[in-house]
């Protein structure tokens, strides 16, 4: 007799991610991601200690494959305004070229467990708010370096880019062509201010 194919954990990962992206959280329980990747119980719990704790994993996983991510790869000479522009059109090309219409695991999961999961809920908010603070961040960066004037509404600014970061992500779920996506999300950056030609 052979010996079982060997687990492989990190295309394990890849493939609850995927099935967290598509049917949400809670429809991943553990019986369904274990009988999904052909592993028991005790494998699962051996593998990755709780479905909260790889959650958390998938989270990493998918912030660092993330258009956004570049708002984290900043220094001291980017030019935080034609980075902007550039990661929105990523999003939109991102969110239109996928054949689910899947949107943003990220946001989805906002929606599905800010408020309602006592362990998740909290680390999906705060998330959220650590990406309106980096966005603020970046937008008082550009007011240095001269890209865009402050007239002390650099938050409400960040504010409003995170809106419609959360807002592209779910519409793209209806609104499929990149055109539109792009077209709508250039009108909103003109009307910030926050916007490369």
């Amino acid at each position: 007799m052979g010996r079982p194919a060997k687990f492989d954990r990190d295309q394990a990962v890849e493939i609850v991610m995927n099935d967290i992206w598509k049917n949400g959280f809670g429809a991943c329980s553990v019986k369904a991601i274990s009988e999904n990747l052909g592993i028991t119980r005790s494998s699962f719990y051996n593998a990755f200690q709780s479905r909260a704790a790889l959650f958390e994993e998938i989270l990493e996983r998918y912030s660092n494959q993330s258009p956004n991510r570049v708002l984290f790869q900043v220094d001291n000479d980017t030019r935080i305004i034609p980075l902007l522009t550039q990661m929105f059109a990523e999003v939109c090309h991102a969110r239109a070229s996928d054949p689910e219409g899947r949107g943003c695991m990220a946001v989805n999961c906002v929606a599905e467990l800010v408020g309602v999961n006592e362990t998740l809920g909290p680390m999906m908010e705060r998330a959220v708010m650590d990406s309106i603070e980096r966005l603020e961040l970046l937008l008082r960066h550009a007011a240095i370096n001269g890209e865009i004037e402050d007239h002390g509404d650099l938050r409400e600014k960040a504010l409003a880019l995170q809106n419609l970061l959360i807002g592209l992500n779910v519409m793209c779920k209806v609104v499929r062509s990149e055109k539109d996506l792009w077209a709508a999300t250039q009108q909103t950056l003109r009307g910030l201010d926050i916007h490369a030609e």
